[in-house]
């Protein structure tokens, strides 16, 4: 086996792990964040919410299943680098068209392996998310962290526009048409379209900078606001485009930064979690039935609002819906008199739980309602 060159993993408070090099040899900068799922590496790679993101994976073993063709959730790798304990040396899966590896290698991605992910995921728990670098080319470590330091840091940042699709596009829906949804692309994964299309949903994927002319002349009955990287209050465009919508009565559904947004829209604020939910194994309360659903998160920021409060907006009054039963966490919003819920999770979650799934058949029911 060829040796690899070695490589060095820099946090901004100067602490430091060496390893190798893994995928791509280079140099790199981001969040450092860590993911809790042990499949679906692939997914997450893909998913845009990980744009400018350093993810380190939880699980010890990465890459054993390869990559195929069919499970990416965007035409590229998004993450600024990664890290794993242990690369697989080979890959097993019938439907595995390559190697992991070779993957990040082909697309740039710069990570490191060989290293105690376990310690670096307890040191992110205990101090929280916070800038790195990772670099095969230089081990000079103050010089790296020298450049960790000078890196853009999350807060404040305005990424959808660096994600979002340049032009619209459709999404048909799957035997007899029933509804027809603009959903706003603030960095939607490819499985969110499929899932509406599964339930008779036309999809019509629209840029980010859409206006409220464009999302109407689709004849859209509902709006989607999707997931998407960044800080949701340097997003200003988008909340006043919720806000037109929530004006007009449009029926709207979002999710993670969509959620977000419409908190900020009904005069909520956000703020940044000390090292955020990722991962596929996230228990919410959904308060309106009782019941626990396990989920999957990809989210760094969360809403501001009081828990057992009803809250009064410009759209009526709203309340909070769902909670992470890890923290307390706001998980979703609803407006009482007027069509429009979000949820801080992934209901179309790929690899991931299914407990969510129904959210939206949900969509369907407050359309019809509407």
């Amino acid at each position: 086996m060829t040796r690899r060159p070695s490589a060095v993993l820099v946090l901004e408070d100067g602490t430091t792990f060496r390893g190798e090099a893994y995928g791509a040899v280079g140099e790199t900068f981001g969040e450092a964040v860590f993911s809790t799922g042990m499949t679906g590496y692939q997914e997450t790679l893909t998913d845009p919410s990980y744009h400018r993101q350093v993810v380190v994976m939880t699980a010890p073993h990465v890459g054993n299943t390869g990559v195929n063709g069919e499970d990416d959730e965007s035409g590229k790798i998004w993450v600024a680098g990664y890290v794993v304990r242990d690369p697989s040396r080979s890959y097993s899966n019938w439907r595995a068209k390559g190697g992991l590896e070779d993957r990040l290698a082909a697309e740039g991605v710069v990570g490191i392996c060989n290293v105690d992910t376990r310690a670096l995921t307890r040191h992110l728990r205990e101090r929280g998310a916070m800038r790195v670098g990772i670099s095969s080319v230089d081990d000079d470590v103050a010089g790296v962290l020298e450049r960790v330091r000078r890196s853009p840091e999350m807060t404040g940042a305005d990424l959808v526009g660096e994600v979002t699709t340049a032009e619209p596009y459709t999404v048909k829906a799957e035997g007899e048409h029933r509804l027809t949804v603009a959903a706003i692309d603030l960095g939607i994964k490819r499985n969110t379209p499929r899932r509406m299309a599964a339930r008779g949903i036309t999809t019509h994927v629209m840029p980010a900078t859409a206006s409220v002319d464009d999302v109407l002349a689709t004849g859209a009955d509902a709006v989607f606001l999707s997931n998407g990287p960044g800080d949701p209050a340097a997003a200003d465009d988008q909340v006043t485009l919720t806000r037109s919508l929530l004006e007009r009565r449009v029926p709207l559904f979002g999710i993670c930064f969509g959620n977000q947004i419409l908190g900020r829209a009904l005069g909520l604020g956000t703020f940044k979690l000390k090292y955020g939910h990722r991962g596929i194994n996230q228990p919410v309360l959904d308060r309106s039935t009782g019941r626990v659903e396990v989920t999957a998160h990809n989210h760094g920021f969360a809403v501001a609002a009081p828990l057992d409060e009803t809250v009064a907006t410009t759209f009526g009054p709203a309340e909070v819906s769902h909670v992470c039963l890890n923290d307390n966490v706001v998980e979703g919003l609803r407006l009482l008199d007027a069509p429009a819920f979000s949820v801080q999770y992934h209901p179309e979650a790929a690899a991931g739980p299914h407990d969510a799934d129904y959210l939206f058949d949900r969509l369907l029911e407050l359309v019809k309602r509407a």
